[in-house]
Formats: structure tokens, sequence, C-alpha cells
């Protein structure tokens, strides 16, 4: 059994971020990782081409900005570069190939007691803290949703997650599901291979650039979310004009607020929609109704047949099946049962970062408050 003041589940940015913050006042803790390595998801899961989207002054961890040389846009080796800098400079030693299968309170002892399996040496340890932090983050778990006849269907079937490369799929049909950033991401790069796209575009969505995106981030520093959402989607009918044509969208409430108040992203065009307009990405604007071997049948009657499925359908948190105690800090799905910016705090010394749905902005924000938290609760005692 070891002891520490501090468990972190979670080896990725926010969990890393939060063992910075303890390491710099002093306070005992211990990184619980499944993976082999730390930010498993942007080194073994991204695909390809991915990117930051968001400007780099918006994407740094606690303690360490980027220096004003970094590119405004990072890219996935500039990104993973600064990490293993993070790492280094904060001497973070996660503890690798421990998979978490259970965390409960004693209520007795007021602590908290996590069993984690090592895989490397099969055997289960046990870690007792005063304090739990959960930081899993949004994406742990990968979700396909249960389309009718998906068991039948005779080609391939990825989600995202595991999705690397068009490469392979050159003059074969694909379906991309999903018109969030990886879904119109994908079906970018599997055109620019050759493949004959389709994507799923049944919800409204506000496309816009990086650079719109970065322009409004900054502009809310001093104006106000209408304000700003005015702004941006002006700016973005001149670059894209109606897109309704194209069987694209626009929601009513505007990004920056929709992000705001529901957590609900904008895309971030990549060169999609140009694909999109030239017709060398169709979208297919209605729903799944089910799956015949290769045919897709179409909420709108249209039936059309795929080599491939790739689902960009997002995650599901699995946090509640170790995390015994979960109703401390989240609901029945997972999530804060608490509203932003109250998110983070749960009871009995539980906390939660990276669920914020504000990428790693949301990460340096919950990591500050926790760990000031954490502080203040020790000096009380």
């Amino acid at each position: 059994m070891e002891e520490a003041t501090v468990v972190i589940v979670g080896g990725g940015p926010g969990g890393l971020a939060i063992s910075a913050c303890l390491s710099e006042k002093c306070i005992s803790h211990i990184i619980l990782e499944k993976e082999d390595c730390s930010v498993s998801l942007w080194r073994k899961n991204a695909y390809d081409r991915v990117n930051l989207h968001l400007a780099s002054e918006f994407c740094s961890l606690p303690l360490m900005p980027h220096p004003p040389s970094a590119p405004t846009f990072l890219s996935k080796a500039d990104f993973l570069q600064y990490i293993d800098t993070y790492i280094a400079h904060f001497n973070i030693n996660p503890l690798y190939s421990r998979f978490v299968e259970s965390a409960k309170y004693d209520q007795v002892g007021n602590k908290w007691r996590v069993e984690a399996k090592n895989t490397q040496e099969d055997k289960v340890e046990v870690y007792v803290a005063k304090f739990l932090v959960i930081a899993t983050g949004e994406n742990s778990e990968s979700y396909i949703p249960n389309v009718p006849g998906l068991g039948s269907f005779e080609g391939e079937i990825v989600h995202s997650k595991y999705y690397k490369s068009g490469s392979k799929y050159e003059s074969k049909e694909v379906l991309v599901v999903g018109c969030g950033n990886s879904g119109m991401e994908i079906a970018y790069d599997l055109q620019d291979f050759g493949a004959r796209t389709s994507i799923v575009i049944r919800n409204p969505v506000h496309v816009l650039t990086k650079e719109l995106i970065h322009q409004g981030m900054c502009e809310l520093k001093h104006l106000s979310v209408d304000v700003v959402d005015t702004m941006v989607t002006f700016l973005a009918d001149a670059e894209y004009g109606d897109l309704s044509e194209y069987g694209i969208y626009r929601p009513k409430k505007g990004p920056f607020y929709l992000k705001g108040v529901i957590g609900r992203s904008p895309v971030i065009d990549v060169g999609t929609i140009a694909k999109i307009k030239d017709g060398a990405i169709k979208v297919i604007p209605s729903h799944i109704a089910g799956i015949e071997n290769k045919k897709v049948i179409f909420g709108n009657n249209e039936i059309k047949e795929f080599d491939a499925i790739v689902f960009a359908t997002g995650y599901r948190s699995i946090v509640n099946t170790w995390l015994k105690d979960y109703k401390y800090v989240l609901n029945d799905e997972g999530m804060p049962k608490n509203e932003f910016p109250n998110h983070w705090k749960g009871e009995y010394g539980l906390y939660c970062t990276g669920l914020s749905k504000r990428g790693l902005f949301g990460v340096k924000m919950d990591a500050e408050a926790i760990v000031d938290d954490i502080n203040q609760t020790l000096n009380l005692h």
C-alpha cells in the first residue's frame, strides 16, 4: 500500500497540470495512468493530420506559457514537444500501466482508497490519499451509436479515435458519421487521399476559420459574448456565404454562446467546406435509418453502398464504472454534477478536471482552482 496527499487518475494534460501545480506547493502526489505513456490520446490515437486549432496562447498548461517564438497555431509535434518539456521541467513521474479498478471513500479513515491493476506485472496495487483528482478527461471511451443493422455491415467500421489516415481508402466509398471537428477534418483527409467521401450532417453547425476563432477569443476579453458572436458570424458569412444550399445550417444561437453554455464547439474549417462546395465531398442531411450488408439506408429514403464507415461520434465517460462514490462530484453520465465554474469541486476531497468542455484552456483553469482549494484545505488543518 502506498500513501500520498493526492492521487491523480489520468496522465493526460489535466493530470500533468495538477501535478505541476501540486509540486510548486510541495504537496505529495501520485499519478496513475493506464497507458504506457503520458497524453496517450495525442501520442497514440490522434490522426496524422491533426493539429491544434486554437491559438497557442489558449493552449498552455499552468506555470509554463508558450514562448513568444512559438507559432500561433501549434502542430501535433510542437504540442508533444511542449508536453515533454513540461514533464521534464516539473519532474513529473506518472506510474504507467496502472488501470484503476476501484476508488471509494473510507468514511472512518477519511481517506480515498484506490485499487489499480499493474498491467505490466499483473498485480493489484493499493493507493491511499486524502484527496482524489479525476483527470481522465472527456475523451475516455469511444462511442458508436446503436444503428439498426450495424452488425450486418460488410465493410470496415472504425471510430475516429482509431482513424490514422485516408491513404488506405483511395477510390473507396467512405461515409463519415458526425460533423464536429474530427468528422469534418477526417472527411477532408479521406477525400484528399482519393476516397469518394460522404458525410452525415444532421444538426446545425457554426463553421469558422481558426483565425476567426482566435480573433473572437481575444475580443471576448473586453467585449460581450453577444457582440463577439455577431461580429464573428458576420465575418463567417463574408468568408463562406450561405451554406444552407449545401446542407449545412447555422444554429440560432452564436458560436461562443453555445460553447459557453452547452460546450458545443464550432467547426474550425481546414478546407472541408471548399470540397463540399466543389462537390468532392457529399453532404447527407439525414440520419442513418438502417444498414443492410453494404447498403446504408438514410432517413430521407436515400440508399447508398459504402466500403467503410468512420464514426466521429464522440466519447463517453467510463469513470462511474470504477469510481464507486462518483456522486460526490459527477452525475450518472460521468460528467460534473455542478454547473460551471464550480464543476471541478466535489465532496470529501474529490475533484475532477478536464470536463468543462473548454479544452486546454479549461484544463489550466481547473488545475489552478483545484490545487488552490487543496492547499487552502491543508492549511486549515
